[in-house]
């Protein structure tokens, strides 16, 4: 089924240049932090962030996501002049070279010195819910702002799945958050919406959100899935082990999770998605454009196109 054309034509605010690209983009994450629970670190220093950000956009991603806080669950926040210590060089570095550059943060002040050192999203994983400033730095910057669903910091966010229908819960919720920032200022061209895999939700609660993406397309904006090396896929891809007699599910390793990450890239790009952040850019760049590449194919052929030969299909 073609994507619907929305979700890959009509221009964000703030970054026009990634509109008709004709395909699903690819978000690549640059952790600058010690403590990532899919690098470990890697890159915490400027000089390996604002290399593995090159690396990333030489694999074909088109935004390089930078971040200086760690969402995983149970991690402790850090203070803001240590996050904007730790992103600032990155960005600044980045940008410079000519990179779409996304920062990865609930503060507005850090939003805000970002977009001045020249990044073009922010990639606010609360929403606009943990800094009540948010809504008004973004209003005022003009940045696209991802505005993802959220109802709290990593150390309590497991304590907090409980859904009557995830898929309407959290489409209702996100509706809520999008009216907010609104009333801020921020221009609905401005947004593009994120499910938030992996916060508040178990493995069972994410698989509901990826088939259903429709549902939040509904509400009129680009949706980006973030699904990359995250627990449900390491629950999804366990092995099975042996412990004192008692069979156990060994989740699979963060770097395991790439292959099945890229599946996902390229359903979700079939399902519409406006762009997929992954930490491996280049299996996800592949995806999408094989996704774009088969919905191409069916649009040429459907009742209408330029290879249509006349004969419908009984079902």
């Amino acid at each position: 089924m073609p994507a619907p054309t929305w979700s890959r034509d009509v221009p964000v605010a703030g970054v026009p240049e990634l509109s008709g690209v004709g395909r699903c983009l690819v978000m690549g994450v640059v952790n600058v932090t010690p403590d990532s629970f899919s690098d470990g670190g890697e890159w915490f220093s400027p000089e390996a962030g604002v290399r593995h950000g090159l690396e990333l956009l030489g694999e074909g991603a088109d935004i390089v996501d930078v971040g200086g806080e760690s969402t995983r669950p149970g991690s402790a926040r850090v203070p803001e002049e240590q996050e904007l210590a730790r992103v600032m060089p990155v960005i600044e570095r980045l940008a410079a070279a000519g990179a779409v550059v996304s920062v990865d943060t609930t503060r507005a002040r850090v939003a805000e010195r970002a977009v001045a050192a020249g990044a073009r999203i922010v990639n606010d994983v609360s929403g606009g819910l943990a800094d009540p400033e948010m809504g008004r730095a973004v209003a005022e910057t003009g940045a696209a702002y991802v505005c993802m669903h959220w109802r709290g910091h990593a150390d309590v966010m497991d304590s907090l799945e409980v859904y009557d229908d995830v898929v309407t819960d959290v489409r209702d919720e996100l509706a809520a958050q999008m009216a907010a920032l609104e009333a801020d200022g921020v221009r609905r061209e401005q947004i593009v919406l994120d499910p938030g895999l992996g916060f508040a939700k178990s493995g069972d609660l994410n698989w509901p959100l990826l088939a259903h993406l429709d549902a939040l397309q509904a509400l009129g904006r680009p949706v980006l899935v973030g699904a990359s090396r995250k627990r449900f896929l390491g629950r999804l891809l366990a092995s099975g082990r042996r412990d004192g007699g008692i069979d156990v599910a060994e989740p699979a390793p963060p770097l395991a999770r790439d292959d099945a990450t890229a599946a996902i890239s390229a359903l979700a790009a079939a399902a519409g998605a406006w762009a997929v952040r992954v930490h491996a850019a280049r299996a996800s760049h592949d995806a999408v454009r094989v996704a774009a590449a088969w919905a191409a194919a069916g649009t040429r052929r459907a009742p209408g196109g330029p290879d249509f030969d006349g004969e419908v299909p009984t079902p």
